[in-house]
């Protein structure tokens, strides 16, 4: 059985990301998953502190920095095979606890400067941001980008977004919403199943690579 943590970044617990967060939760279980609800506004993660910026092998898992729940919230997701992340639309972004959580992933990304592997990588991710006006489109893209960058698995139909106040209004969403837990669900048995190896690889010959890239055609 995988298990899948929905990170919901919505200070409303009834809201319309909320309400879109336990339909996906649905689709998990669904798939024959385990999920676990976490709410960012129950805990206290502040702002990173840009470690990574003096120093790359000053940033690392556990965070030092804080005594604060980040390592708490982030070990949650390293247990798990994969995440949602859900959110509602604060000026064309996710909310700022989101936005806080996510800069301080970067101490799960960065592990590859220490152990060789990004403490993500090879997890499966799917989104859910909800909205009553423009902005749904940036801040999921902002989170497709930044997550792939950390190592993070995006399966299809892994999205789902509405401008809905009352999503459950909206038929397609709805859908939507469920197939995200289903197949972040399924995509994250698939990958159990597999070998396991890192996706990234750090120790790769630059030379030899330079050396293809004017080979005009002619690898070996």
């Amino acid at each position: 059985m995988v298990r899948i943590v929905v990170l919901n970044a919505s200070p409303h617990a009834n809201g319309a990301t909320s309400k879109l967060a336990r339909i996906a939760g649905k689709g998990v279980v669904d798939a024959g998953g385990e999920v676990e609800y976490l709410r960012l506004y129950d805990y206290r993660v502040e702002p990173c502190k840009g470690c990574v910026s003096e120093d790359v092998k000053k940033c690392y898992f556990p965070c030092p920095a804080y005594g604060d729940d980040f390592n708490k919230l982030a070990q949650r997701l390293i247990e798990a095979d994969g995440f949602i992340l859900a959110t509602p639309v604060y000026w064309y972004a996710p909310t700022g606890v989101l936005k806080n959580f996510i800069d301080r992933l970067t101490s799960l990304e960065n592990m590859i400067y220490h152990t060789g592997r990004s403490l993500l990588d090879g997890k499966v991710a799917g989104f859910i941001v909800a909205g009553s006006d423009s902005g749904v489109i940036s801040a999921l893209s902002y989170m497709m980008i930044v997550m792939n960058s950390m190592g993070v698995l995006i399966p299809p139909w892994a999205i789902a977004y509405t401008h809905n106040v009352n999503p459950l209004e909206d038929e397609q969403v709805v859908r939507d919403a469920y197939n995200v837990g289903l197949n972040v669900a399924r995509a994250a048995s698939m990958l159990k199943s597999g070998s396991g190896a890192a996706w990234y690889k750090l120790d790769v010959d630059l030379k030899v690579l330079v050396k293809v890239a004017l080979s005009e055609g002619k690898i070996s």
